[in-house]
C-alpha cells in the first residue's frame, strides 16, 4: 500500500490572484500542481477575494489580513485551528517569512508540521529597496527559518547562504525552483509566425532585431533595469547603427517611466500583455540587465522555456545551471554595459536555440512538486 500523501494548508499573506507576476505565479502554480497530487486548502489575504471567485482549481479561503496588518491575524488563530482540524491538515506551508510567526504559533496550537517557502531572502530584498528596517527583519527572518520543520528555497544560492550565514539546519533545507508548465519549446513555425506578426503590427522591416524585457515595473530592480535600458544600452546600440526594437511589457509602471519609454523610438512599450506568448515566441532574445534584488529571476525561466536566447547580468542568473543551457544563456558581468550591448549586437537574427530537454526535466512543475512531496515532514 502506498503511503498516504499529507493534506496541506497553504497560508499566503498578500495578493496572488490573479497570478500575473513571477512571484505570484511561483506561489499559485506550485499549489495548483500540488493540488493535483494531494489535498490543498489555501488561506489567503482578503485582497484576493474578488479574484478567487473565478478560481476553479484550488480551494481558496480569502479572509486573512494582508501582511502589512499581519499581527491582526491573531484574531483568526481560532478559525485557522478549526480549518486545520476540519480539513484534517497535516502540514502548514507559509509562503514568504512574513507570517512565519503565525506558522510557529499554529504549530504550537495544533502539533502540525511547519514549512517556510521562500521566493526571496526578504531581508536582502528590503535592503535593495532601501527600507530602513531590513536588518531588524533579517533577525526575524533568521529566527523563522531556524524554527521551521522544513525550509524551501527558490535557489541553491539562497539555500546555501541561509545554511552558512543564518545557521539554518541543512538537513531540513531544500531547493524548490520556479517552474514551467511547458514541456517543449515553441516550434520554429510558431516562432516565425509570431515574429512576422510583431513586425507587421509595428510596420518593421524583416531585418529588425527584436529584444524583450518584462516584469513588474515599479519594483526597484526592474525600475533600475529600465534606467539601464534607456541610458546605457539604447545609446550603445544606436551608435552601432543596429536595426532593432526593445519590447517592454509589464504592470504597475510609474508615469515618468512610461513617458520616457513612449518617447524612445527604438522601444515598443506594450504595458500589461495578457498573452505574453506572442512576444516570447516572436522575439530574438530576452534581456535581463538586472543587478539588484534577490531570488530567481522568474522571467528568465519563462524565456528559456519558450526557447529564447537570454542575455543577463551575472546577478540575475542565480538558480540557473549555465552548463545545462550552453550558449542559450549569455552571462555578462554586472555593470559591464559595453559587453552587454555587444552581446545584443552579436545575437544572430536567424539562429534559434533548442532548449535542452534537461531544462524541462529540472524545471517542470509536476516534477518539482512530486519531489517536494518527498521532502515533506512525516
Amino acid at each position: 500500500m502506498l503511503p498516504k500523501k499529507p493534506s496541506v494548508l497553504g497560508i499566503v499573506s498578500f495578493k496572488v490572484f490573479p497570478a500575473l507576476m513571477g512571484g505570484q505565479k511561483y506561489i499559485v502554480d506550485y499549489y495548483k500542481e500540488l493540488a493535483k497530487q494531494t489535498k490543498v486548502v489555501l488561506a489567503v489575504s482578503k485582497d484576493n477575494k474578488e479574484a478567487v471567485l473565478s478560481e476553479k482549481e484550488l480551494n481558496v479561503l480569502p479572509f486573512l489580513f494582508n501582511h502589512w496588518y499581519g499581527f491582526l491575524n491573531l484574531f483568526y488563530c481560532f478559525k485557522l485551528v478549526q480549518i486545520i482540524k476540519k480539513e484534517k491538515i497535516d502540514i502548514i506551508i507559509i509562503d514568504h517569512s512574513y507570517y512565519g510567526w503565525l506558522g510557529v504559533l499554529l504549530r504550537f496550537l495544533t502539533g502540525r508540521k511547519l514549512i517556510i517557502k521562500s521566493a526571496n531572502l526578504e531581508a536582502f530584498r528590503f535592503r535593495d529597496m532601501g527600507r530602513w528596517g531590513w536588518r531588524l527583519y533579517e533577525v526575524y527572518e533568521k529566527w523563522v527559518l531556524q524554527h521551521a520543520d522544513r525550509n524551501f528555497f527558490i535557489s541553491d544560492e539562497e539555500r546555501l547562504y541561509a545554511i552558512e550565514h543564518w545557521k539554518v539546519n541543512a538537513t531540513i533545507s531544500y531547493t524548490i525552483p520556479y517552474g514551467t508548465f511547458l514541456e517543449t519549446p515553441y516550434s520554429q513555425s510558431e516562432k516565425t509566425e509570431s515574429k512576422q506578426s510583431i513586425l507587421t503590427l509595428h510596420s518593421l522591416s524583416a531585418d529588425t532585431k527584436l529584444f524583450l524585457f518584462n516584469g513588474t515595473l515599479d519594483y526597484i530592480p526592474n525600475e533600475d533595469a529600465l534606467y539601464i535600458i534607456l541610458n546605457e544600452l539604447v545609446p550603445r546600440l544606436n551608435q552601432a547603427s543596429l536595426n532593432y526594437r526593445i519590447i517592454i511589457c509589464g504592470v504597475q509602471i510609474k508615469p515618468n517611466w512610461e513617458a520616457q519609454l513612449l518617447a524612445c523610438p527604438t522601444i515598443l512599450f506594450k504595458g500589461f500583455v495578457e498573452h505574453i506568448e506572442l512576444y516570447n515566441q516572436g522575439a530574438h532574445c530576452f534581456i535581463c540587465p538586472i543587478t539588484l534584488g534577490t531570488g530567481v529571476k522568474t522571467k528568465i525561466t519563462d524565456a528559456v522555456a519558450a526557447g529564447l536566447t537570454v542575455i543577463a547580468c551575472k546577478k540575475s542568473c542565480d538558480g540557473f545551471n549555465k552548463n545545462m543551457l550552453n550558449n542559450q544563456l549569455i552571462v555578462v558581468e554586472d555593470y559591464n554595459w559595453d559587453e552587454f550591448a555587444r552581446a545584443m549586437i552579436q545575437i544572430p537574427i536567424n539562429e534559434m536555440h533548442e532548449t535542452p530537454k534537461a531544462f524541462y526535466k529540472a524545471f517542470n512543475w509536476a516534477a518539482i512538486v512530486r519531489e517536494s512531496i518527498l521532502y515533506l515532514p512525516k
